[in-house]
């Protein structure tokens, strides 16, 4: 297996965390920056296209390991995160309420963090070529 999985698990942990961080810290900085920025991103823009990059590499990354450590459990915690993640965008606010959305936005990205982490722990414990 080439080297991408290690990449790819680094940087689907990295986006789980920065879902994480724009969900609870965004509304405290766009409230401190009011005065210095001009512009907005929609925040429903900036949810789907973490989920759009999120999604398919957390997929490839989850599966890469699995070939080399035959590991199912990832995947399986893995996809309930990134369910939580995709509801948490599709029902959104209005159906689950801001603290519902929040909830199963924490849920999914620290599942999906987790999942990320053992993933590749596994594959350098069994030494296999994915990694450094």
């Amino acid at each position: 297996m080439i080297k991408s999985q290690l990449i790819t698990d680094k940087f689907a942990a990295s986006l789980s965390l920065l879902c994480v961080f724009h969900c609870f810290f965004a509304p405290s900085f766009l409230i401190l920056s009011s005065a210095f920025v001009t512009f907005t991103f929609d925040n429903e823009f900036v949810h789907k296209f973490i989920l759009f990059v999120a999604v398919p590499l957390s997929t490839y990354a989850l599966f890469a390991g699995y070939k080399n450590h035959k590991e199912v459990f990832f995947i399986i915690i893995g996809g309930i995160g990134l369910m939580s993640l995709i509801f948490a965008v599709i029902l959104g606010e209005p159906l689950v309420g801001e603290y519902g959305e929040k909830a199963l936005t924490l849920f999914g990205s620290v599942l999906v963090a987790y999942a990320h982490l053992k993933n590749h722990q596994t594959c350098k414990q069994i030494n296999c070529n994915c990694h450094e």
